[in-house]
C-alpha cells in the first residue's frame, strides 16, 4: 500500500514523503479500514507518539494522520460490533501507525458506524476537532446553559464546532481569532467576535469558561477573565498563569466510540457542519503540513475516491 512517511525527525516536513509500506496486521480487537479520507494535526512532527511506540522503542518509519473514515477491510481475532464492508469514521491510536495511508489499523473501540448520508470528508473532520470540542466545552469546562464561553480560534477546525455546540446548549458565545474570520464566525453563532489583533477580548468582561486552541500570549491572558468558579481549558499547552478562584485545565483529546457517534448523529440532522477547509490528494499531505496560506477549517486528505 501507500503512505507517508517520516523517518528523519530532524528533518520537519522536508522529511515526509509518500512510500510504498507493507499491508498491516490486524491483532486481536483490530480493524484493517480502507482509508477514504483521513484528518491530521499540524504539529504531529513535534509529538514523541509520532516517533516511538508506547515502550518508548523506536517506531519510525512512521505514517502520520490520526483522523479517518472509511470502509472496514478486515477483523482482527475476536474483533466484534463491526462487518467487513462497514463505514466507520474514527480515531486512530497516537502510538501507532496513523490514517495517512491507504489502509490503517485500529482498535474496534475507537470506531464508530458512518452512515451512507454522511460524506468520508466530511466525517473525517470529525474525530478529532469534535472530540476535542466536546470534551473541552462539557467534560472539563463544565459549560452549562445559560453561561458564557469565550473560544479562542473560533474559526478553526476545532474552535469552529466548539462555537456551534456551545450555542446548541444555550451559551453566550463570545469568539476570537483574524479579522478575516470574523464573517465565519458570526455565520456559526458568536455573538461577540473580537478580532485578537486590533481588540482586546479582556474589554467583553468575565466568563464561566475560556476555552483556548491558541496558547502563548492569548492563554495568559486568559486566566484574568475567568470569574469565580469557571474554567480555562486548553489544548495548547499547561498554563502557566492559572484564575485566581477558578480551575485550569489542558487536556489531550480521548478516542470516545458512543460520543463520536453522537456528534455524526447531529450532522445528519443539520445541527452541527465542520468546516472542511483544503481537499487534497494522498500525493500533496507533505506540501498540506507546510505553512502557507491560511485556510479556514480543517484539511483533510482524500485517501480514495468515494
Amino acid at each position: 500500500m501507500q503512505a507517508i512517511t517520516v523517518s528523519d525527525r530532524n528533518a520537519g516536513i522536508a522529511g515526509l514523503s509518500l512510500t510504498d509500506m507493507p499491508y498491516p496486521h490486524a491483532a486481536e480487537n483490530d480493524v484493517v479500514v480502507r482509508v477514504h479520507a483521513a484528518g491530521f494535526t499540524p504539529g504531529e512532527l513535534d509529538w514523541p507518539a509520532t516517533w516511538t511506540d508506547r515502550a518508548g522503542r523506536d517506531r519510525t518509519p512512521s505514517v502520520p494522520g490520526h483522523e479517518l473514515a472509511g470502509v472496514v477491510a478486515e477483523l482482527g481475532i475476536g474483533t466484534t460490533g463491526l462487518t467487513v464492508g462497514q463505514r466507520v469514521v474514527g480515531l486512530a491510536d497516537w502510538a501507532r501507525n496513523g490514517t495517512l495511508a491507504e489502509y490503517v489499523v485500529v482498535e474496534v473501540r475507537n470506531l464508530a458506524p458512518l452512515p451512507a448520508d454522511v460524506d468520508y470528508v466530511t466525517a473525517a473532520a470529525l474525530p478529532i476537532s469534535g472530540l476535542t470540542a466536546w470534551q473541552g466545552l462539557f467534560d472539563h469546562g463544565r459549560l452549562a446553559t445559560g453561561q458564557t464561553v469565550l473560544i479562542h480560534g473560533a474559526a478553526g477546525g476545532v474552535g469552529s464546532i466548539a462555537v456551534q455546540l456551545a450555542r446548541e446548549v444555550g451559551a453566550h458565545v463570545i469568539g476570537t481569532g483574524r479579522a478575516a474570520d470574523r464573517d465565519r464566525a458570526l455565520e456559526l453563532g458568536v455573538h461577540t467576535f473580537i478580532d485578537l489583533a486590533a481588540e482586546r477580548f479582556e474589554d467583553a468582561g468575565e466568563v464561566d469558561v475560556v476555552f483556548d486552541v491558541i496558547g502563548g500570549e492569548v492563554l495568559a491572558r486568559s486566566a484574568a477573565v475567568v470569574r469565580a468558579g469557571g474554567a480555562l481549558v486548553t489544548i495548547a499547552a499547561p498554563p502557566e498563569i492559572r484564575p485566581e478562584a477558578g480551575r485550569a485545565v489542558f487536556f489531550v483529546v480521548e478516542p470516545d466510540r458512543v460520543r463520536l457517534a453522537d456528534l455524526i448523529a447531529r450532522v445528519r440532522d443539520g445541527r452541527l457542519k465542520p468546516v472542511v477547509g483544503a481537499v487534497r490528494p494522498l500525493t500533496e499531505a507533505p506540501a498540506a503540513f507546510a505553512p502557507g496560506k491560511r485556510t479556514p477549517g480543517k484539511t483533510i486528505i482524500q485517501v480514495t475516491e468515494d
